[in-house]
Parts: structure tokens; sequence; C-alpha cells
């Protein structure tokens, strides 16, 4: 089993509350628009890190994670790209690859909008983990963890990132 700390649209911008919620993760991963280089090297200096790279990724960061990250964890396969949709509403772009090879598990980023669907036609279970960074017309920031085990996704978790009020006094 493997626990899994999923993240999406940090863009460019830091909180110590990542590794905080992801101290108990045997992994990272980030659906796009990391925005920072320096992101995705703390995020891959704490745990083993996978991503893709999402609309306003610059070429650095382009050049090192791809834009459809496919792999297999613990028995069940999953497709990650940042623009992807999800179900019954699909990007064109990643459409034919999710129909004809449908994954276990179809992560997407984009609309700072946290989304956990399944979708029965394919047998994929979709997760957006809605947006960790501060940019964007979100209220609220948020991270998932989950768990997966023998080929099935479980024990998810959705965390909201408050801020500290403290902090501004």
């Amino acid at each position: 089993m493997k626990r899994i700390g999923l993240l999406s649209d940090t863009h460019g911008y830091w909180d110590d509350k990542y590794l905080q919620y992801f101290e108990e993760c045997d992994e990272i991963w980030h659906a796009g628009d990391i925005g920072s280089i320096d992101v995705a090297a703390r995020l891959a200096q704490f745990r083993p890190f996978r991503a893709v790279y999402g609309n306003i990724d610059t070429n650095e960061i382009r050049q090192i994670y791809p834009e459809i990250n496919q792999f297999e964890v613990e028995g069940a396969s999953v497709l990650m790209k940042h623009i992807g949709g999800y179900p019954g509403k699909y990007d064109p772009s990643v459409r034919s690859l999710l129909l004809s090879n449908p994954p276990k598990l179809f992560i997407s980023g984009h609309s700072h909008i946290l989304k956990v669907m399944f979708d029965p036609r394919i047998g994929t279970l979709h997760i957006n983990p809605g947006a960790a960074g501060i940019y964007g017309f979100h209220k609220t920031r948020t991270l998932i963890r989950f768990s997966a085990d023998a080929g099935t996704f479980k024990d998810l978790e959705v965390i909201e990132l408050r801020e500290d009020k403290s902090k501004n006094r």
C-alpha cells in the first residue's frame, strides 16, 4: 500500500503546510501549473515526486515534466494531465486516450475546482484536487491524500488549507 499526496495549481506559491500534510505520504503527485521549478524541487526533495506540466508552466518545467503522465501504482493504471476535463466533459486532447484504454484513475487540474467523480461508463475514478496556490478565483485552497492498494484507491481525504490568522496580527 502507498499513501499519495495530490495537489495542483500551485502557480509558484509555496506553503510549508504542503510538507506538513504530506508527511505521512509515500509519494507526491502534482497535476500541473506548478509555476516554479523551486516548488517542484522542494516537493521532490521531500518525497518521490510525479508531475505534469500545465498551461502556465515555463519551458524549464516542460523539459522536466511531461504533458501526460501514465504510470502504474500498486497494480492500478494512472493517467494524469493538467487540462483533462472530467466524466462527461473530457477535454478533446485526452478523450480518445481515456476511452480507448481507460485507466483506473484519471487526474486533472486546471479548473481550480475540487472534484472527485467515478465514471461508470469507463470504470475510471476521476480526481481534480482543486488549487493549492493563492492565484485564481477559488476561495479555498485544497490538497488530497489517498491510498493506492492492490489495484484500488481508497481512504481519500480532502484537506482545506486555511490561512493562519495569527500571522496577520
